[in-house]
């Protein structure tokens, strides 16, 4: 097997790890164990508190000190034995504990498999902006594999999701065991500062005024990622309480037609080249914030009939609005630091979007929907839950607009090469 398909395996086993649950767990937490609705929030934020520390913390260990491929498959092996012992807890806080032993576990992993991709592909001298695009598109597919097979076997309202996700992580942790080697790009040296011994030197991009703001920026955004896999797929199959839309094919199949979002990522994923090398990264940026508030105003306005058309066309625009913030963020940061600092600067970005992000979009959402959007037999007013989103993600597009600096310059991206 060639070295691209074999990160083209390492890439769909990855997500298909997280498809199987992620969009699923809503239907398994409040229809099967019919938990309390403000205890879904902490599920999410496990994403975000995991982020905070370990992306970061992962990727100094991998810098500096133990292969990136080898702490990447030790990782999974221990994230897919947390995930096999959810479907045998009864309790919502000791299944909180459990998930967020697997989310530590699950979510460096995340930044690991980037750094691996990039330093595999530049090793056999390939030019990571054109050949990384289509390689990752793999790991949408098998978010969408993952997706259906959890739909279509009927387990998305039962622990059975929490299994498949689990012999998929062990697979995959053996599977990386063969990866070739990642080596510590970082070695230490007697005059090393405190810093630079303990690997930080990645948040020294901090200080560059135009990296902290895209740091801030990429949190804001994570917080908007969060909100449309928290409530997608719940939001969906909520429609099955109004009598005409009761039996429609939405209602059944709402898993299905979630996919489309990440189908759609396929397609921009392998855009992201012509459109970063063309546009620069703040214009793809700005593109990918539109795109957000886009994908909530026609989720606010749509139903299983007449506006059957918004639900698509807002899972069409998901792509674009993921593609483009979470996969072209990941390659400027590439080109904004050296390789001693690869995987520590990829913890970093993912400690933004996913950690901080995460937990901003899980907490602010929770309480926004708690105690605006929420009737009084409990059930949720989406129309203004969506559009509330959509205010949000539009005054973010704004400021960064006005505030991010960034002259783009081709060239830039082609050294991601060397």
């Amino acid at each position: 097997m060639g070295i691209k398909n074999r990160l083209i395996l390492m890439n769909f086993l990855q997500f298909f790890v997280w498809g199987a649950w992620l969009i699923t767990i809503a239907n398994y937490w409040f229809g099967t164990k019919q938990w309390s609705p403000a205890e879904f929030g902490a599920v999410f934020s496990t994403m975000g508190i995991s982020s905070l520390f370990m992306p970061t913390l992962t990727g100094i260990i991998a810098d500096r000190w133990i292969n990136a491929e080898r702490l990447y498959g030790v990782l999974h092996l221990f994230g897919g034995i947390a995930l096999a012992v959810l479907p045998f807890i009864d309790d919502s806080t000791v299944f909180i504990t459990i998930i967020l032993l697997a989310m530590i576990c699950y979510m460096p992993t995340i930044a690991l498999m980037n750094s691996i991709s990039y330093t595999i592909l530049k090793n056999n001298n390939y030019d990571v902006i054109k050949v990384f695009p289509p390689i990752r598109v793999w790991g949408t597919i098998g978010f969408i594999a993952a997706m259906w097979v959890t739909n279509l076997s009927g387990f998305k309202a039962t622990h059975h999701q929490f299994y498949i996700a689990a012999f998929a992580a062990v697979i995959l942790a053996i599977y990386s065991f063969t990866m070739p080697q990642c080596k510590p790009q970082c070695k230490g040296n007697s005059g090393a500062s405190l810093s630079e011994t303990l690997g930080l030197n990645a948040f020294k991009l901090f200080k560059n005024y135009k990296m902290a703001l895209f740091f801030v920026f990429s949190m804001f955004l994570g917080a908007a990622l969060q909100l449309t896999n928290m409530y997608g797929d719940v939001f969906l199959d909520s429609f099955k309480h109004i009598d005409k839309y009761a039996d429609s094919f939405v209602v059944e199949y709402s898993t299905i037609i979630m996919s489309i979002s990440q189908m759609s990522e396929t397609l921009f994923i392998l855009a992201i080249p012509f459109f970063l090398k063309r546009f620069g990264i703040k214009k793809v940026m700005l593109i990918s914030m539109v795109a957000w508030v886009l994908r909530f105003a026609l989720f606010a306005y749509g139903d299983p009939e007449g506006g059957l058309w918004m639900i698509i066309l807002s899972c069409i625009i998901y792509g674009m609005a993921f593609d483009f913030f979470n996969i072209s963020g990941s390659l400027f940061v590439e080109t904004q630091c050296d390789s001693s600092m690869r995987s520590s600067a990829q913890g970093l970005f993912m400690m933004m979007t996913n950690g901080f992000g995460a937990i901003l979009g899980s907490w602010l959402s929770g309480i926004i929907i708690g105690t605006f959007f929420t009737n009084e037999n409990g059930d949720f007013v989406w129309m203004n839950i969506w559009n509330s989103f959509a205010i949000y993600s539009l005054v973010i597009a704004i400021f960064f607009a006005v505030l991010f600096k960034h002259k783009h310059d081709p060239k830039e991206l082609g050294e991601i090469q060397h």
